[in-house]
């Protein structure tokens, strides 16, 4: 039995024809499906750094307390007073340290004539020890006299040292309220500046159980150092002479420059994060640095000056319509540690460059040798047309930003 397609069932599946034709041309992969996003090579530095906050302060800091308690008499140093070791910077009313060290001298003087006496004293039980001696030799006088006669004078003599001993007790206890009385004269122990008063005149000082800091002097103010907390996973590439920069909110439009000074040992734990204390070292002949500003430091671990280098992300990219057997081709071809690839764009495609690279900061790595020269423009990413882009005309494709 023959079967007749009437003329409106043709056109209809002539259309579905063109439809799907029209769909599979639109579908196809095609090279303009794909962007790449380049990146030049350039010749310039590749620095390698580690970021830490820390907090300007003097080398040496002097905290100056009392060893005596009183009310405090007289003030003669306040903030920033350049003093010298040894001048007197305040006074504790010194009137009780005076009536101690008077009772010290009484004492003494009491027990320096205590030994005279007893001393005299002992030359009279000498003489009559030796007076009686003879009588008893002539039989005027009994043993028994001889015998206390001589007992009196051992016990005069004992006398005499246990005086000389007090008289030592007490040229001590002398002494020390001598100290203690210059003790109420508070002195800079060193040449430097003062930079924090924490008492004033007629307030009084207790130093029964603890000392009190009354000053706080800065040796030299011209040295000082930044105290940084640097992460534990960054201190194996810190080292003691590295260069430093940083920068403190007074001054936005000046970088300071020091250098590691100290990598100290002793870990510090907060929160469960270790961190430890990197001291820099830098100049202030200027003044400017003030103790206890915030510093952003950056300390310098490795640099290339004037080297090729390209962008880290180009050494990340790999075309993903890239051949397995080409894959394993390129990387059997790059055995060494240092040995990576990059793609050049040429012609619109992707081109391998295989490459030696040195140091990379982060942004940049360093180009030891290969196929790159400044300007060479390699590829760090790709861009592809979403699905319903290809679907839509090329009037209406887009790429995502």
């Amino acid at each position: 039995m023959a079967f007749t397609v009437s003329k409106s069932a043709r056109r209809l599946i002539a259309l579905s024809i063109v439809v799907i034709a029209i769909a599979i041309y639109w579908m196809r992969p095609r090279s303009d499906d794909v962007k790449y996003i380049t990146g030049a090579v350039t010749r310039g530095s590749v620095i390698r750094a580690v970021s830490a906050t820390g907090t300007v302060n003097p080398v040496i800091t002097v905290q100056v307390g009392s060893y005596v308690s009183g009310p405090i008499q007289a003030l003669y140093a306040d903030f920033n007073t350049p003093v010298k070791a040894g001048q007197v910077i305040a006074k504790i009313d010194p009137r009780m340290f005076d009536t101690q060290v008077a009772q010290a001298k009484a004492a003494l003087a009491n027990a320096q004539a205590q030994l005279l006496k007893d001393e005299a004293d002992r030359t009279y039980k000498k003489l009559s020890y030796a007076r009686n001696r003879r009588l008893f030799d002539e039989d005027a006088v009994s043993l028994d006299t001889v015998d206390s006669d001589e007992s009196a004078y051992l016990q005069a003599n004992a006398q005499v040292a246990l005086d000389a001993a007090n008289i030592q007790q007490q040229q001590a206890n002398l002494g020390t309220a001598e100290v203690n009385l210059n003790y109420t004269n508070i002195v800079s122990p060193v040449d430097g500046t003062v930079v924090a008063r924490n008492v004033d005149v007629g307030q009084t000082v207790a130093s029964s159980f603890q000392t009190p800091t009354l000053f706080l002097i800065a040796k030299d103010l011209t040295q000082m150092q930044v105290d940084t907390n640097v992460s534990e996973s960054d201190i194996g590439d810190v080292k003691e002479g590295e260069r430093s920069e940083f920068k403190v909110d007074a001054f936005q439009d000046r970088t300071f420059v020091g250098s590691v000074a100290q990598v100290r040992q002793a870990p510090i734990t907060v929160q469960n994060v270790v961190t430890y204390d990197v001291v820099v070292d830098v100049p202030n002949p200027e003044l400017l640095l003030k103790p206890g500003m915030t510093a952003n430091v950056t300390i310098i671990t490795a640099r290339r000056d004037n080297v090729i280098r390209a962008p880290v992300e180009a050494l990340r990219f790999s075309p993903p319509s890239m051949a397995r057997a080409d894959r394993t081709q390129l990387s059997a071809q790059d055995q060494s540690a240092d040995a990576a690839r990059v793609w050049e764009l040429k012609d619109g495609q992707p081109v391998a460059v295989s490459i030696q690279t040195g140091l990379d900061d982060g942004t940049w790595v360093e180009v030891l040798n290969g196929g790159l020269a400044p300007g060479t423009r390699v590829i760090t990413s790709e861009l592809r047309k979403t699905a319903s882009a290809a679907r839509q005309s090329p009037m209406a494709m887009h790429f995502p930003h």
